[in-house]
């Protein structure tokens, strides 16, 4: 299980298209998910179990601040798997509705030079009833879930919220908590609905419908003004908390962008970073925040925790770096406390502006 092995493996995933390598893992995953002694093995290897790194939240324990972000496991394919290689929660989805196959191949694209990933997936997935009947597997799990719900393709802006009403009322019962994804670029017409009158009736409705904690998920290509009126509104609306941030649509990062999907990974870090300081900044102690975007070491998972973030999400790096990556950050984070002289990592949450 060194790191070593996995740039083996990389080498024969790289020579697949994209979307193909991604449907290999995918199905290396599924056996994993079946098999307890293959789960049992790869923990030995991956997993890091120290109380220093143990938070609770929405009533279930986070054994370590580190989780899967979403768009990798769209459909809860491999939920314990997930737990297996280090991991302390999943994200699942982005799950809508209705099935829908997402936007035309190719749609997924490497940049090697830059460690990034640009995608234009467009929310493919079986929809909100397959989920369902997959995640009824997990109703007595420890490990904890979020849902990244989004609204379909072909349902007007007009029509969105009710979207999001089908999918909170569907799964909320199967989610430790959920999150209202209005900031992929992969969706027409999906960012626009990042404005205060649709987060404020959204919000509103959600929290007549369940009492899980409701994330709002935010897009890095708006002003640090913007977006902290952004995510106040979603707060006094009811949020629980704010992700941040999706991918990027600045294309300008590099010569290498095609001119449409969401760029995440090395390229999205400086973005992600920055919005995400500012955000916490204003709202760390007011509410839970997680990180998410371009996080690729122990140190870069430190600085967003001294920024404010509870906890912190990758999925663009793992491709470039494997599972050891979890391992990496987490054992990296039990040092970089230690050097602080912090006993547990509630100590350096929000360090930054204490």
């Amino acid at each position: 299980m060194s790191f070593f092995s996995y740039q083996t493996l990389k080498k024969i995933l790289f020579k697949l298209e994209p979307e193909a390598a991604h449907n290999v893992a995918n199905f290396g995953l599924k056996i994993v998910e079946k098999s307890s002694i293959i789960r049992s093995f790869l923990g030995k290897f991956f997993l890091v179990n120290d109380t220093m790194l143990s938070q609770d939240f929405f009533g279930k324990r986070f054994a370590n601040p580190v989780g899967l972000g979403a768009g990798f496991d769209k459909n809860a394919d491999h939920i314990e798997a997930m737990g297996a290689l280090g991991f302390s929660f999943t994200e699942v989805g982005t799950v809508t509705p209705l099935p829908q196959d997402g936007n035309p191949k190719p749609r997924l694209f490497r940049l090697i030079e830059e460690n990034s990933i640009q995608n234009a997936m467009g929310f493919n997935n079986c929809g909100m009833e397959a989920m369902a009947k997959r995640l009824k597997r997990y109703s007595n799990s420890t490990f904890p879930i979020g849902i990244n719900i989004g609204k379909n393709k072909l349902t007007s802006e007009d029509e969105a919220i009710n979207d999001y009403e089908k999918l909170i009322k569907h799964l909320e019962s199967y989610a430790d908590y959920l999150v209202v994804n209005i900031s992929s670029p992969n969706t027409p017409g999906l960012r626009s609905l990042q404005n205060e009158e649709f987060i404020t009736s959204l919000f509103s409705m959600a929290k007549t419908l369940s009492q899980k904690p409701i994330f709002l998920k935010i897009a890095p290509d708006m002003s640090n003004d913007d977006a902290i009126t952004l995510c106040r509104v979603a707060l006094q609306a009811g949020a629980s908390g704010i992700i941040a941030t999706n991918t990027t649509i600045d294309y300008s990062l590099t010569k290498n962008a095609k001119d449409f999907g969401g760029i995440s990974g090395e390229l999205l870090k400086e973005k992600s970073r920055a919005l995400f300081k500012a955000i916490g900044k204003e709202f760390y102690g007011k509410t839970i925040l997680i990180s998410v975007g371009g996080i690729d070491s122990a140190l870069e998972a430190y600085e967003r925790i001294k920024d404010g973030a509870s906890l912190i999400q990758v999925y663009s790096m793992l491709i470039y770096k494997g599972p050891g990556l979890i391992k990496e950050i987490n054992q990296g984070l039990l040092e970089l406390l230690k050097e602080d002289n912090y006993t547990h990592i509630s100590q350096a949450v929000g360090a930054n502006w204490k």
